[in-house]
């Protein structure tokens, strides 16, 4: 197309330099068609650089995937309609913006509420420094109940997740010292951590965080992925168009 176009201005210029050269007397009808040839090369230029209308795509399909369900690191009701499974890092900053802005109000009105039944999975990156050693941190807090504390600690201090910082934490969160402290200086739950990891990629998780936002059959979590900080009237509407889908039998 461009080709044409710089053809017919060429050919326009040609006509209107010929007739200078040659000085002949120009006819009123010879006038006009150049000046209509002009016109007609101003709308084809026009009609050029004019944005052309592209067909409109149809919305795209969430994406669906299918996970390992089940795990030490739940809240709420094993029996819950929708079930939320969270891939996370300790050092992800959106991570951190998940559960800082959005979880609370997700627990508080439906895992709290027997709507959700919610699923901790790790997912360090290996290129967060103390990611996996928080991720152990947790876990070895978990073995004197206190997981879920040390989870939200870690997050609110996520600029300090050094040995030294953590071990600080398990004091401030009244574990015993001993027993923590040789479980995060140990491998000991290396191996879940990396079968989790495992788990995200066969279902094409790799960033953090992200969701799957389905129900549980048999061991497993079918739905649709979430993928980013997103809001919480995100996960609402995911939630509740489960919650008013009906249960195939």
């Amino acid at each position: 197309m461009k080709i044409k176009v710089a053809a017919i201005v060429c050919a326009g210029v040609f006509l209107i330099a010929g007739a200078a050269v040659l000085a002949e007397p120009m006819t009123k009808e010879q006038g006009d068609a150049i000046l209509k040839e002009l016109r007609e090369i101003k709308q084809v230029l026009e009609k050029q650089q004019r944005p052309q209308a592209q067909p409109q795509q149809a919305p795209q399909k969430p994406e669906r995937v299918k996970v390992k369900g089940g795990g030490d690191y739940t809240l709420g009701k094993s029996a819950a309609p929708v079930t939320l499974v969270e891939y996370t890092d300790y050092q992800c900053p959106f991570c951190s913006r998940f559960e800082l802005s959005t979880f609370p109000g997700i627990k508080k009105n439906f895992i709290d509420t027997g709507k959700v039944l919610f699923i901790q999975r790790d997912l360090p990156l290996e290129f967060h420094q103390f990611a996996l050693k928080a991720a152990q941190a947790a876990r070895c807090a978990g073995e004197q109940g206190k997981y879920w504390e040390m989870k939200d600690t870690l997050f609110k201090n996520q600029t300090k997740l050094d040995a030294g910082s953590i071990a600080g934490y398990a004091k401030a969160l009244a574990l015993n010292a001993d027993k923590f402290n040789s479980c995060a200086a140990s491998d000991k739950y290396l191996k879940e951590i990396g079968e989790e990891a495992k788990g995200a990629a066969s279902a094409g998780i790799t960033g953090t965080p992200s969701f799957v936002v389905g129900r549980t059959t048999g061991d497993s979590v079918e739905g649709v992925l979430v993928v980013g900080a997103q809001p919480y009237a995100a996960f609402e509407s995911a939630i509740n168009e489960l919650l008013n889908a009906p249960i195939k039998k």
